[in-house]
């Protein structure tokens, strides 16, 4: 339920060899959440994300994804074309989510109103 404000979501979905496994979503505190999708058995996103119902809660944007994105002249080359912030990694996570290194793959989520479920 919501306080009266419209509050919008980042989230994302992740996949696993191209399977959607689960889902990356911004936390009311500013916080980040990595949650499994409930039919979900394939190989974990990470090794140190282990398959389990219960989502798992990060104060930073999680060092897992994180690693996926790029440095040096390629950060740079991203930021300047698609105009991004150099602290959003989210943005920078969802541009580059079909083209990350390894058996992930990350889509933006249409922005959500906090409350509302997507289907």
């Amino acid at each position: 339920m919501t306080d009266g404000k419209t509050r919008m979501l980042r989230r994302a979905a992740i996949f696993q060899h191209g399977i959607l496994a689960g889902h990356l979503q911004a936390e009311k505190d500013g916080g980040w959440a990595i949650e499994y999708v409930e039919e979900y058995t394939g190989t974990p996103i990470s090794l140190t994300l282990p398959l389990r119902k219960e989502p798992y809660i990060f104060q930073e944007f999680p060092s897992v994804l994180d690693g996926l994105l790029p440095e040096g002249e390629q950060l740079e080359a991203l930021l300047k074309k698609q105009k991004i912030d150099r602290n959003d990694c989210f943005t920078q996570l969802v541009t580059l989510g079909q083209d990350l290194v390894g058996s992930l793959s990350v889509s933006r989520i249409k922005d959500s109103t906090q409350g509302t479920k997507e289907g």
